[in-house]
């Protein structure tokens, strides 16, 4: 299925952000990314910032849609830890320029854009280590800090979209199953 007009400049605006930087794209660098005169990409965003601000929402939607999703199932900390794991990495790994811009270029968003951004980041942080309290809570996990763990392992899975690259000879799969084991084996009791 061909992709639409806005998600071919999703995806070069990502691809920009990554390589140049946020400061350093123009719209007429991402209009002639597309193939578009820089005026047409206006009909489409007005600025750069609403490009920024598309992608970084529509990321963080994807995340705390995950966590909705997992929070609803009756199992385990352990198992929905696992699982929001994976969706770090399966996220990371399927569309690797909008999480490089949402991990990284969200510092430019412009208020209230970006007061709603850290919200949004802030509420899928809390619900994160509302699951790690559940799991030392019930002795799944060794007696930690929430915040210490998420964050560890925020940073554990934040390399993958920079270095991760199809055709290599590990799989998506296997990188993923190898990540759970590292990381889960620190923190199960």
């Amino acid at each position: 299925m061909e992709k639409s007009k806005k998600e071919q400049i999703y995806e070069a605006a990502a691809r920009l952000f990554r390589d140049k930087g946020y400061q350093a794209t123009s719209m007429r660098d991402l209009a002639k990314e597309v193939g578009l005169r820089a005026s047409s990409l206006y009909n489409h965003f007005p600025s750069k910032s609403d490009v920024l601000r598309e992608i970084c929402t529509n990321n963080a939607q994807r995340f705390l849609s995950g966590m909705l999703e997992v929070e609803s199932l009756g199992v385990s900390a352990t198992e929905k830890l696992t699982r929001l794991i994976r969706l770090h990495i399966q996220l990371s790994l399927e569309d690797v320029t909008s999480v490089t811009a949402f991990n990284d270029e969200w510092r430019h968003l412009e208020e209230p854009h970006l007061s709603e951004f850290l919200q949004l980041r802030k509420d899928y942080e809390s619900r994160f280590q509302a699951i790690i309290s559940a799991g030392v809570a019930s002795g799944e996990f060794k007696p930690v800090n929430p915040l210490i763990l998420s964050y560890t392992l925020f940073s554990a899975l934040r390399w993958l979209y920079d270095w991760y690259k199809p055709g290599k000879k590990i799989t998506a799969e296997m990188l993923e199953e190898e990540l759970l084991v590292i990381l889960l084996e620190g923190v199960r009791v």
